[in-house]
């Protein structure tokens, strides 16, 4: 995987990030979801290396080979905001003070509290398979809370820890043959680890409480993201079964938007990694056509 890529764990002041990096031309970091690492793109950062891009993959904080504190009772160590900033710090240890940025599934909530924290440093933001966790939680139906139950179950104390570390190979299912085994090892490796059960669990803890009070605290002071959107979705996942044109609820929190879905179950890197490049350096060669 990541032909080419440097990789390597950078310092901050709460956490160690792990990040692979290579390419030549602007700037673009790729942010993973749950439950998955940095390696979810092994397929897609190759492709848009070809299209002349410098692309960064790190580990969100936590997550894969990345540490982060030790957990506290209000969860701001594992917020967007704090995961945020570990992204601006990587960036700017790596040469870089403006990016563009893509952030699926939870990485979608950092790359949105990123975009809303940090205008100056994101030139353009794609949004994958994911809405504002503020706007999901205030459509709570009981269809989303059968499909999307493990969000409740996440934030209860302890319970959950002692529930997946039991038997972590039944709790994340992954294939090999659609992953590619590197990565599918790597993420294995890593649902193995009670330190990164613990991180990604505090990531939901924290998207229930602090994360949802700072989207409704900007929602409500008029803060936008200013830079252009470009909203992905998953035909075969359950985003736009859940909420119609997932276009329109962003419109909100972003007036230069656009999107489209992509013919793809959740973990599109995986499953259309042309399609899904195809349409990232589309969008952000824009910037620089």
């Amino acid at each position: 995987m990541f032909e080419g890529f440097e990789a390597g764990h950078v310092q901050l002041d709460e956490a160690s990030v792990f990040v692979r990096h290579g390419g030549q031309g602007p700037p673009v970091v790729l942010l993973h979801g749950h439950p998955r690492t940095s390696a979810t793109w092994h397929r897609v950062a190759p492709l848009l290396v070809e299209r002349g891009f410098t692309l960064v993959c790190p580990d969100l904080r936590g997550y894969g080979r990345s540490r982060g504190p030790v957990p506290t009772a209000d969860q701001s160590g594992y917020s967007k905001r704090a995961v945020a900033g570990d992204v601006v710090a990587v960036m700017r240890s790596l040469g870089h003070d403006r990016f563009a940025l893509a952030g699926h599934d939870r990485g979608g909530a950092v790359a949105l509290r990123l975009a809303l924290d940090h205008p100056d440093a994101v030139s353009r933001v794609a949004l994958l398979d994911c809405l504002p966790l503020s706007e999901h939680l205030s459509r709570i139906t009981a269809e989303f809370a059968t499909q999307w139950w493990h969000w409740f179950f996440f934030a209860q104390p302890d319970v959950p820890e002692r529930v997946i570390n039991a038997d972590p190979d039944s709790w994340y299912h992954g294939d090999p043959r659609s992953m590619g085994r590197e990565n599918h090892d790597e993420w294995r490796a890593a649902t193995r680890n009670p330190d990164v059960v613990r991180a990604m669990l505090e990531d939901y803890r924290a998207g229930l409480t602090v994360d949802r009070r700072h989207e409704e605290e900007d929602l409500a002071a008029g803060v936008r993201v200013r830079c252009p959107a470009l909203i992905l979705w998953s035909l075969r996942d359950d985003l736009e079964q859940l909420y119609g044109d997932p276009v329109r609820i962003w419109r909100r929190w972003a007036p230069d938007v656009r999107g489209h879905g992509i013919d793809s179950g959740h973990h599109v890197a995986e499953e259309a990694p042309r399609a899904l490049a195809s349409s990232l350096a589309a969008f952000f060669t824009e910037a620089h056509g």
